[in-house]
């Protein structure tokens, strides 16, 4: 990250759809040779370890999960966040899904709404874990990375406002009730402060995940216009406060073609941005290199949908990566979490090829 000469380029991935691993298994891998925590490394395909501070930065206390409705098809439910959807059973494992969710109804529609949820955000002490300042000493004289929250548990102000309202209603709020916009996005940066302030009083991580997922394919899903009114303010503000108590770097991650909003990313201090998606529009990692410096360290970028077209789409993928790999300040991955069109086979070669490539070995 500091463009200096490592051993090895980290290893790192996000992990894989449980129908990823029903396949694998049928493939022939024994599933109980896994810890499946990618994130936090895994032996088997020598992803390197890192290591997570546990907050809880969600609804506390959240709403009563129900099943609404239910038949041989699909079911209504109620969650944890007090959004209710309806989602297709045909292909779910557990509650992932095999398609996305039809969203019916948010928790917030109005100002009177956000204020009967706040009570659920509060800093108080069972947001972290009982024993962690017991930890304090092994984070001091760690050998490796230590993050504080894990992924998706920082949620960020577009994610957090659009699991209130939805991107419908929080599309239209921008324009017709900024005042409720400006209450939720001032709440969220107080709110995340004080919930961070504890640890970051006693622990330096390396980074902080700030979750926002505020893009689609073709472009993001507020305007850069509407960033800078409501979220670049309280944004610089987390930023800030992160890094003044010694955190090294920020890091957003966010789906979909983010392109238009990195430049004001980028002034309110964040340092990388994750998955760099290679299925939306602008978003390959050596034109993002090339217009934005080694200011803008990449992660990501390895398009899932190559590792899925066999041994030569990989390796040709892979050495086109070799200009940012050496330049420094890129970690590739996988552009999220691994979809069951990747098979078993497939996969073990390119985290074999990665390897190489890692090592700074020719293949």
């Amino acid at each position: 990250m500091e463009y200096q000469t490592p051993d090895h380029v980290p290893n790192w991935e996000a992990g894989v759809w449980p129908q990823t691993i029903d396949r694998w298994e049928k493939e022939g891998l024994n599933r109980n040779l896994l810890g499946w925590d990618w994130f936090t490394g895994e032996d088997y395909f020598d992803l390197d370890y890192r290591e997570y501070i546990n907050i809880n930065l969600w609804m506390d206390p959240p709403f009563a999960e129900e099943i609404i409705e239910r038949n041989d098809k699909y079911e209504i439910i109620r969650g944890s966040g007090g959004i209710v959807t309806k989602a297709l059973l045909e292909g779910s494992v557990g509650r992932s899904r095999m398609s996305m969710d039809q969203y019916l109804s948010f928790p917030v529609e109005t100002s009177e709404d956000f204020e009967a949820i706040k009570f659920r955000y509060t800093a108080k002490p069972t947001r972290y874990e009982p024993d962690w300042k017991e930890k304090i000493p092994g984070w001091k004289n760690r050998q490796h990375p230590l993050i504080a929250g894990r992924n998706c548990s920082t949620l960020g102000f577009y994610w957090r406002a659009r699991e209130w309202m939805g991107t419908e209603n929080l599309s239209y709020a921008w324009y017709d009730d900024p005042s409720l916009c400006d209450n939720m996005m001032e709440f969220t940066a107080d709110y995340t402060i004080e919930v961070l302030r504890p640890i970051l009083a006693e622990i330096s991580p390396e980074y902080i995940f700030i979750n926002e997922d505020m893009a689609m394919k073709s472009g993001p899903l507020l305007s850069p216009e509407h960033y800078r009114r409501f979220i670049f303010p309280r944004m610089r503000r987390l930023v800030d406060f992160i890094k003044s108590k010694g955190t090294r770097y920020v890091v957003v991650d966010t789906d979909g073609n983010s392109e238009p909003l990195i430049p004001l990313l980028m002034e309110t201090g964040v340092d990388a941005i994750w998955p760099v998606e290679r299925a939306s529009e602008g978003m390959d990692p050596a034109v993002l290199r090339a217009k934005y410096g080694r200011d803008l360290r990449l992660w990501g970028a390895v398009d899932k949908r190559c590792i899925a077209a066999g041994k030569d789409a990989i390796d040709n993928h892979l050495r086109s990566m070799i200009p940012l790999i050496d330049d420094g300040g890129f970690i590739p991955t996988i552009d999220h979490t691994v979809p069951p069109d990747v098979s078993l086979e497939n996969f073990s070669y390119y985290i074999k090829q990665k390897k190489k490539l890692l090592r700074g070995e020719s293949f």
